[in-house]
């Protein structure tokens, strides 16, 4: 029998990986051998090389973006340079499959795929497609959608909703590890802040312009991005960090409540785990707007408390936590009616399905 191969790919942010974080070991138990293609130097490389037994290659990439830049003239080098990597790395490597999970590294990848015959699976996380999927979604055999809604933006014929795929992991998590960990006892309530994996400033110095108030009331894991720690600030029930990884899940279960961006994987692993959200998207300015639908989407079914970033201040992200701390049991008894389901389970089982055998 033949050695079962199958390549991932996916990156940018920590949203482009998660899935794949996910999947990866599963596949493992099933005795595949896995390769991943993502950028140089993105995020994904430093989460995927923690990994034993998956090789990495890193390739080319280029940004695609809507907007006119200098960029804009080198960038398509960059991408044809990466579709040849990709070609060469994909009849090396011989998978009998490919997920993608999106981000523009994971354009070349898809479309070297098609040349080479190899069947792609795309998973669309969040509410409308991003950029880099929809020029992914002529060379994919099938497109999987988080989001019901998401179905009317996809290519009808390949189309498929699957829900969200929550990390097992997490929810092994240990209260009082994490409590631990920030140096936190149990009298006070917890709330876990997350600016996405770049972090974001704005978030950021709200919060911390807030502690001393807060502080009387709660205690507050702050998760801050690259570059955002503020060594300056050593407070009692307030603890630090840029990224957290292997420790993520004793966080969570030390957290009552979360304020966070609004990425799609992100948020879906908070309703899993049951935490009343204040969700704050990134703004149109400097995004396409997803985010926000995301939000809309949660709030719509009681999971979640929105507030606009350009309505962020010291005084609205104070009201904002009080209104989420008030009306816990509401969010709390919506969640409970939600069931992560079998996702994870579905989309391997529709991966193996398309491989070459």
């Amino acid at each position: 029998m033949s050695q079962k191969r199958i390549l991932f790919t996916g990156g940018g942010t920590a949203g482009h990986v998660i899935v794949n974080l996910a999947l990866i070991p599963e596949f493992q138990k099933q005795g595949y051998t896995i390769d991943y293609i993502g950028s140089y130097a993105g995020i994904e490389r430093k989460l995927i090389e923690s990994l034993e037994g998956v090789r990495y290659h890193g390739i080319s990439t280029g940004k695609l973006r809507r907007y006119l830049s200098k960029e804009n003239i080198k960038d398509p080098f960059k991408v044809l340079k990466g579709l040849a990597q990709a070609y060469r790395i994909i009849g090396k490597t011989k998978p009998q499959v490919i997920f993608s999970k999106g981000g523009f590294v994971s354009v070349p990848v898809v479309a070297a795929a098609k040349l080479r015959g190899v069947p792609t699976i795309i998973h669309e996380s969040d509410y409308t497609p991003g950029l880099a999927n929809k020029l992914s979604f002529p060379f994919a055999k099938k497109v999987l959608a988080t989001f019901p809604e998401t179905m009317q933006y996809l290519p009808e014929a390949k189309a498929e909703f699957i829900g969200a795929v929550v990390r097992e992991e997490l929810f092994t998590g240990n209260r009082s590890k994490g409590l631990s960990m920030c140096g936190f006892h149990k009298q006070k309530p917890v709330i876990m802040v997350m600016g996405g994996s770049t972090g974001s400033k704005k978030m950021n110095d709200a919060i911390r312009e807030n502690l001393d108030e807060l502080l009387q009331q709660v205690q507050i894991i702050h998760i801050c991005g690259q570059n955002h720690l503020d060594p300056s600030i050593k407070r009692q029930g307030y603890a630090q960090f840029e990224y957290v990884s292997d420790e993520l899940k004793d966080l969570f279960a030390a957290s009552d409540y979360i304020v966070s961006r609004a990425g799609s994987n992100a948020i879906f692993e908070f309703l899993a785990l049951k935490k009343p959200m204040l969700l704050i998207p990134l703004s149109k300015n400097a995004s396409r707007g997803d985010q926000i639908l995301n939000a809309d989407s949660f709030v719509k079914q009681g999971y979640a408390m929105k507030l606009e970033e350009e309505q962020l201040t010291k005084q609205t992200l104070l009201e904002s936590l009080h209104k989420l701390m008030e009306d816990k049991n509401s969010y709390l008894e919506k969640m409970a009616s939600y069931q992560s389901g079998q996702t994870k389970e579905k989309i391997i089982s529709i991966i193996q399905k398309h491989q070459k055998s």
